[in-house]
């Protein structure tokens, strides 16, 4: 086997399309799949953050998915050691490993590390969590735009631990969280050539909405029902779990909150984008081209 050892970095938007083109990828170049979506680790959100089918998961190895519990605690800052482990264990038997997903803090965990982020500091993180519980979250966003204003343009502003932690970090180090992160990466044995995928908006975004109406014909609500005891946990801190929770609240009648998931989605998209497109080492495809990016990536081993 080859010893230069790649990880191919797919990142792009929810609903683009990472999925299929990560799968004939993986058949192309007999790279397994590590996925850096958030959500997906959780084993109990089967419906509403988009997991691989079983027949995609037998089309080619995938990690990460449906591994953990929304029980446990579980930050980026963990699924990078836990990633690197794994990768390095798989780079045993392969030259490329896949990296998919649309979580952009995550996806820099493996790729650079945050070695200079402060660690927790329970006294601030918990006055800011009484902050957000007293006051709610948008106080927190507007300290956010003040203390971190490149931060709070792609922060998913209906996660209030990535706020919390955010401005916790802005407060301890005396310095943005963003500018944290942009700092000197740690080093890596292996290559990253990252590829970026994205759409037309309007096709991205009927893409989302029929998503979601895909989604609640596979029976969302029925899943919202039964994780809504578990509200409060972060993994549930998400879009299309939080607006049926409002429903089930009475907040809004089921179409609302239904509108609400298609409009919160696309409101999602678009602060993925901003996030990636900064990234100025990924180069940029539409998923639909296969063989351009099978081309670029052999050009690139």
């Amino acid at each position: 086997m080859n010893d230069h050892k790649r990880l191919v970095v797919l990142l792009g938007p929810t609903g683009v399309g990472k999925t299929d083109l990560s799968i004939r990828l993986s058949e192309y170049f007999d790279a397994p799949i590590v996925s850096a979506d958030s959500r997906q680790f959780f084993r109990e959100l089967k419906i509403g953050t988009a997991p691989p089918t079983e027949s995609e998961l037998v089309a080619a190895p995938h990690y990460f998915i449906q591994n953990r519990s929304i029980t446990e605690d579980y930050n980026a800052g963990a699924y990078g050691e836990d990633a690197l482990r794994l990768i390095g264990e798989l780079f045993k038997n392969h030259s490329n490993i896949l990296l998919v997903g649309g979580s952009g803090m995550y996806i820099d965990a493996v790729c650079e590390g945050f070695d200079r982020l402060p660690k927790v500091d329970k006294k601030i993180r918990g006055s800011l969590s009484e902050r957000y519980k007293n006051e709610g979250l948008e106080p927190l966003l507007e300290q956010l735009k003040e203390l971190d204003p490149d931060y709070y343009e792609t922060v998913d502003r209906n996660n209030p631990a990535r706020v919390i932690r955010a401005l916790e970090v802005c407060l301890v180090a005396g310095v943005s969280y963003s500018g944290l992160r942009s700092g000197k990466s740690r080093g890596r044995d292996f290559e990253v050539v990252k590829i970026g995928l994205d759409r037309p908006r309007e096709e991205l975004y009927e893409r989302i909405n029929q998503r979601a109406d895909a989604m609640m014909e596979a029976g969302l609500l029925g899943e919202a029902r039964e994780l809504y005891p578990f509200r409060e946990k972060t993994a549930l801190k998400t879009v299309g779990y939080s607006e049926l929770f409002d429903y089930l609240d009475g907040k809004y009648t089921l179409q609302e909150a239904v509108d609400i998931i298609k409009r919160n989605s696309r409101r999602y998209a678009k602060r993925q984008m901003t996030w990636f497109r900064r990234d100025e080492s990924a180069a940029w495809f539409s998923p639909d081209n296969f063989n351009e990016i099978r081309e670029y990536l052999n050009e690139h081993n």
